[in-house]
C-alpha cells in the first residue's frame, strides 16, 4: 500500500524544482570552453599589439567592420591620433594593410565577447522562463552573467587607459583586471556546471564548499596570475632570453629608485623575475591540491599535473624563444585550462566538507 503512494522525491514539484541540472551544466561546459578560446585570442591581440586599433566602442555597430576602403580610412585616421600610432607604429612605418591586420584581431576579440554573452543570456533566459534551473541556482547564473558585462566594461576602460596621446599602450592593471576577471568567471563556470552535473546524479546533492586548501591554492594561483599579467601588459617578457639566468645573475638589477612598491608593480626585470620563480610556488601548491584530489578522481589529478607541466615548458619556451608569438599564446591559453582544471580539484575536495 505504501508503496503506491508517491514520495517527496518522485513528485510533480519534487521535478519541477529539480530543474534540468544535466542541460545546464552542458551548457556551462560550452561557454567554459568559449572562454578559452576568447583568452587565446586576447592573447594574440596583446601580443600583435592589435588592442588598441579600435578607438571607440559601439556595442552593436561595432560588430560590423569597415566595409569599403573609405571606412577602413576613416578607421585608421582615428588610431593615428593617439599616441601608440605616433609614437610606436607611425615612425615604424605603418600602412593601411598592417592597421588591417591589427584591427581583425582587436575586432574578433570584440566579437568573440559579444558572442559570449549571447550564449549565455539567451538560453539563460529560456532556461529560466522554463523553469529548468533548480533552487538555488537562479542567483549565481545571474551573478556570473553580471561578471561577464563586467568583463566587457573592463575591456573598453583598459582600451581606454591607452588611447591618449601620452600612452603608447593600455594600462597594465588594467589589462590585469579584464585577464583575472575572465579568469574567475571561467572558474566560476566550471564550478556551477560541476555543482549541477552531481545534483542531475545525486538527488538534492549539496554545492561543494570552498575549503581551506582552495583558499590557500587560489591566493597563491591568483598571484601568479596577476604577475604574469603585468608581465604581459608591461612586455616585461622580453626583459630577458635566457633562462634560469638573467643578464648573467639569478637576480637581474632593477631599479629602486621610486622604492620597492613602484618596483613590484613596474620594473619589468623584476617582475619577469618575480614570475618566473612564483611559478615554483604555484607548482608546489598546485601539487598539495592534485594528490587531495586523487582519491576523489584521478582523472583531475591528472588534468592538474598535465596543465602545470605543460604550462612550465611554454613559459620556458616563451623566455628561450623571445616571446614567439604562438608559444607565448599558447602559454596564456594552457593557463585558462589550469585554472579550469584547479577548479575541477576544488570542487572534488569541497564535496567531503560536510
Amino acid at each position: 500500500m505504501n508503496a503506491a503512494v508517491p514520495s517527496a522525491a518522485t513528485s510533480p514539484a519534487a521535478l519541477r524544482i529539480a530543474g534540468r541540472p544535466d542541460l545546464l551544466a552542458k551548457w556551462l561546459f560550452a561557454v567554459a570552453g568559449v572562454i578559452v578560446i576568447m583568452v587565446i585570442v586576447g592573447g594574440i591581440t596583446r601580443l600583435t599589439e592589435s588592442g588598441l586599433s579600435i578607438t571607440e566602442w559601439k556595442p552593436v555597430t561595432g560588430a560590423i567592420p569597415p566595409l569599403n576602403e573609405a571606412q577602413w580610412q576613416t578607421e585608421f585616421e582615428a588610431y593615428q591620433q593617439i599616441g601608440e600610432y605616433q609614437r610606436v607604429a607611425g615612425p615604424a612605418g605603418m600602412t593601411l594593410a598592417d592597421y588591417k591586420f591589427i584591427y581583425f584581431w582587436e575586432w574578433f576579440h570584440r566579437l568573440l565577447g559579444r558572442f559570449i554573452g549571447l550564449v549565455y543570456a539567451l538560453p539563460l533566459a529560456w532556461f529560466w522562463m522554463k523553469d529548468y534551473i533548480p533552487t538555488g541556482y537562479r542567483w549565481r547564473l545571474a551573478a556570473l552573467l553580471a561578471l561577464g558585462g563586467l568583463q566587457g566594461m573592463f575591456g573598453w576602460y583598459m582600451v581606454r587607459s591607452g588611447l591618449s596621446a601620452e600612452m603608447t599602450d593600455v594600462s597594465h592593471f588594467w589589462l590585469s583586471v579584464h585577464l583575472l576577471t575572465a579568469l574567475f568567471t571561467l572558474a566560476g563556470l566550471v564550478w556551477t556546471a560541476l555543482d549541477l552535473r552531481r545534483l542531475s546524479a545525486i538527488a538534492n546533492a549539496r554545492p561543494a564548499r570552498f575549503t581551506a586548501a582552495a583558499w590557500w591554492v587560489s591566493i597563491i594561483l591568483f598571484i601568479q596570475l596577476l604577475l604574469g599579467a603585468w608581465v604581459a601588459g608591461l612586455n616585461a617578457g622580453l626583459a630577458s632570453d635566457t633562462w634560469p639566468l638573467m643578464q648573467d645573475r639569478f637576480v637581474p638589477e632593477f631599479s629602486l629608485s621610486q622604492g620597492w612598491l613602484w618596483a613590484v608593480t613596474h620594473d619589468p626585470f623584476l617582475l619577469h623575475f618575480l614570475h618566473r620563480w612564483w611559478a615554483w610556488i604555484a607548482v608546489g601548491a598546485l601539487i598539495v591540491l592534485a594528490r587531495k584530489t586523487r582519491p576523489f578522481d584521478r582523472r583531475a589529478s591528472a588534468a592538474i599535473h598535465t596543465a602545470f607541466g605543460i604550462q612550465i615548458i611554454l613559459g620556458i619556451a616563451t623566455v628561450w624563444t623571445g616571446v614567439n608569438l604562438w608559444i607565448a599564446t599558447a602559454h596564456q591559453g594552457v593557463g585558462a585550462l589550469l585554472v579550469a582544471a584547479a577548479a575541477w580539484g576544488m570542487h572534488l575536495i569541497g564535496r567531503t566538507a560536510d
